[in-house]
C-alpha cells in the first residue's frame, strides 16, 4: 500500500473510530485496489478520489415514533446513508432489524456503491433502515411504524434522487406500507421512488428471488471456468429468506440442490435437497416463524442440528453464506478449509470476517467469490424495475430472468478481466473490487471536485 492509500486509510480510521464494520469493508477493498491505485496514484490523489469515496455524501439520522396495538408509544432510530451518486441516483435497501446502527448503514452503503457499479447500470450507492424489528409485530403495528418512518424519509428520496428497496426485515408488506405513505404525503404517483413493490402497483416479476438467482448464475460461470457443470452439485447455505430461497429454487431448476441450510436455531440436513413442494413449505414456514427452521425437519423427517451452523460439513461441493454479515469467522473458515470443499461463494453482504476471508483466499484448493459481485443480481433487478416504471411497461418473468442472467455473466467477466489486467491472475475478490471501483472513480474525476 503506497503513501497515499495509507494516509487515506489512517484518516478514515481516525474519523470513524467506532464503526468496525465500515472499517472492515474499507480495509478489504483497499487491499484489492493496491495495484490500480499505485499505477494511477497521482491522478487519484489530485482529485481526492479515495478520500471522497470513503466519506458518504450525507448521513441522515432521525427519530421514528410509533404506537403499538395497546396504545403504547415507541421510539426508534431511522437512518439513510447516501454514499455516492457519481453514476446515478442513490440505490440501496432499507433494513429493519434490532441490531441496525449507523455503522451497519455505512458499511452497507459503501459496499452498495461498488456492487451497483458492477452491474453497469446507472445507479449510485446508498443504504438505510431502522433498529425496529418487525418480528412479532402485528400488520397494523408494522404499518404504523412504516408510516412514521416514511413521514421523515420522504423528503430525502425520489425517483431521480434516491431509490430505496427492501432488505432484511423489509419485504413486500413493508414496501407497500412505505409507498402508500409516500404517495399520501406527496399526492403524486411516483412509483419509481421504491423498488421491490408488489406487481399490482409497479413491481417487477422475480424480484424477491433475484439475488439468489443471480448468485447461482455467477456460480455457473465459476464452475465453467473449472470445466464443471452445476448439475448434480450439492450446496450448503445459511439463511432461507428471499435470497436463500432464490438459491434453492434456481439451483433446483438447473439440476443442483441445496442439501444444507441454516437458520437462527440451527441447521437442516436434507440429502434429497430442497426441491419441489419443499420450496413452497419454506415460504409457509418462514411466514409463520422466521426464527426457526426446525419445522422443516419435523415435516420431512430429516436431520436438524440445533444451535450451530453447517460450515465444515464434508458432503457438499459448494458453500454459499447467504444470511448476514460476519457469519463466517476464522474458526469457521478453518473448518471450511478442512472439509475439502472447492467453492466458497459469498452471497450475503460481507458474510466473512476479514481475517477469515484472507485465510480462505490463501487456501490453494478453494475458489472464493465476493458478495459484492455475487449478490448484485438483486439490485440489478431493482434497476430493471425502475426502467419498467419509467416505460409504464412490465416485462415477463422470462424477460427479467434473461436480463438478470446477462448482467451476472457480465459481472463475472468484468471481475476476471480486471484481476488479470492488474496482474493478479484469477482473483475474483480483487477483480470485483477493482472493476467496481474503476467506473465510480472515472465518473468522480470527470465531474470534478463535487
Amino acid at each position: 500500500m503506497n503513501a497515499y492509500m495509507q494516509r487515506v486509510l489512517d484518516e478514515v480510521k481516525a474519523r470513524n473510530p467506532h464503526e468496525k464494520l465500515f472499517l472492515q469493508t474499507v480495509e478489504e477493498v483497499f487491499d484489492s485496489l493496491v495495484p490500480i491505485v499505485e499505477k494511477h496514484s497521482d491522478q487519484y490523489e489530485k482529485y481526492a478520489v479515495l478520500e471522497r469515496m470513503c466519506e458518504p455524501d450525507r448521513q441522515i439520522q432521525f427519530r421514528v415514533t410509533w404506537v403499538d396495538d395497546a396504545g403504547k408509544p415507541h421510539v426508534n432510530r431511522g437512518f439513510r446513508v447516501q454514499f455516492n451518486s457519481a453514476i446515478g441516483p442513490y440505490k440501496g435497501g432499507l433494513r429493519f432489524a434490532s441490531d441496525v446502527t449507523l455503522d451497519t448503514m455505512k458499511f452497507l452503503g459503501f459496499e452498495q456503491t461498488f456492487k451497483n457499479s458492477l452491474t453497469s447500470l446507472p445507479i449510485g450507492g446508498g443504504k438505510g433502515g431502522s433498529d425496529f424489528s418487525p418480528i412479532g409485530k402485528s400488520d397494523m403495528e408494522v404499518m404504523r411504524f412504516c408510516q412514521a418512518f416514511m413521514t421523515e424519509l420522504w423528503r430525502h428520496i425520489g425517483p431521480d434522487v434516491d431509490v430505496p428497496a427492501g432488505d432484511i426485515g423489509v419485504g413486500g408488506r413493508e414496501i407497500g406500507f412505505l409507498y402508500g405513505q409516500y404517495k399520501r404525503i406527496k399526492a403524486v404517483w411516483e412509483n419509481g421512488v421504491l423498488t421491490g413493490k408488489g406487481f399490482s402497483y409497479g413491481g417487477s416479476l422475480i424480484r424477491p428471488e433475484a439475488t439468489g438467482y443471480g448468485a447461482v448464475y455467477y456460480l455457473q460461470e465459476v464452475l465453467k471456468h473449472e470445466g464443471e457443470s452445476i448439475e448434480g452439485k450439492r450446496i450448503a447455505i445459511s439463511g432461507y429468506g428471499n435470497v436463500g430461497w432464490g438459491i434453492m429454487k434456481k439451483a433446483a431448476q438447473l439440476g443442483a440442490k441445496v442439501t444444507y441450510f441454516a437458520g437462527p436455531d440451527g441447521y437442516i440436513h436434507d440429502p434429497d435437497g430442497v426441491v419441489g413442494e419443499k420450496l413452497d413449505f419454506i415460504l409457509e414456514m418462514r411466514a409463520k416463524d422466521p426464527m426457526h427452521c426446525k419445522p422443516y425437519a419435523d415435516k420431512y423427517g430429516v436431520e436438524f442440528v440445533p444451535g450451530t451452523k453447517c460450515w465444515g460439513v464434508k458432503d457438499v461441493d459448494i458453500y454459499m453464506p447467504a444470511a448476514t454479515q460476519n457469519d463466517v469467522n476464522l474458526d469457521w473458515a478453518k473448518k471450511i478449509a478442512e472439509s475439502g470443499v472447492k467453492y466458497y461463494i459469498e452471497v450475503a453482504n460481507m458474510p466473512t470476517t476479514n481475517e477469515a476471508l484472507t485465510f480462505l483466499r490463501g487456501q490453494k484448493h478453494i475458489i472464493v467469490a465476493p458478495s459484492k459481485a455475487v449478490n448484485a443480481g438483486g439490485v440489478a433487478t431493482s434497476a430493471f424495475e425502475m426502467s419498467q416504471n419509467s416505460m409504464r411497461y412490465n416485462w415477463t418473468a422470462e424477460e427479467v430472468d434473461e436480463k438478470l442472467h446477462h448482467v451476472m455473466t457480465n459481472i463475472y467477466n468484468a471481475s476476471v478481466e480486471a484481476a488479470e489486467k492488474a496482474g493478479l491472475g484469477y482473483d475474483l475478490v480483487a477483480g470485483g473490487n477493482i472493476a467496481g471501483f474503476l467506473r465510480v472513480a472515472d465518473a468522480m474525476m470527470a465531474q470534478g471536485l463535487v
